[in-house]
C-alpha cells in the first residue's frame, strides 16, 4: 500500500464521516420524537470515535485512540442511560 493511496483514503474517510456527523447533528435538533434525537446522539458519537480513529492512523499518535476508547464507554452509557430514561421516566430506581 502506497502512502499517497493511504493519504487519500483517510481524506475520503474523514470528509463522509464528517457529512455523517452534519447528518447526525441535523437529526439530534430536528428530531421529530425523543427517540430519534436519542438515536442521533447515538450516531454522531460513533462518527466521533471513528473520526478520531482516522485522526490517530494519519497522525501515528496513540493519544487518539485512548480518546476514541473513551467516546466509546461513555457513548454507550448515556445511551443507556436515556432509553432507560425515555422509557420509564427514571434512571436511577
Amino acid at each position: 500500500m502506497t502512502v499517497a493511496l493511504l493519504t487519500w483514503s483517510l481524506l475520503a474517510a474523514q470528509l463522509m464521516l464528517g457529512a455523517a456527523m452534519l447528518c447526525a447533528t441535523y437529526r439530534v435538533l430536528k428530531g421529530p420524537r425523543a427517540q430519534d434525537r436519542v438515536l442521533g446522539l447515538d450516531t454522531l458519537y460513533v462518527n466521533g470515535m471513528l473520526m478520531l480513529l482516522t485522526f490517530g492512523i494519519r497522525s501515528g499518535t496513540t493519544l487518539y485512540f485512548e480518546a476514541a476508547l473513551v467516546i466509546a464507554l461513555l457513548g454507550f452509557v448515556s445511551t443507556a442511560a436515556l432509553a432507560k430514561f425515555l422509557m420509564r421516566g427514571e434512571v436511577i430506581e
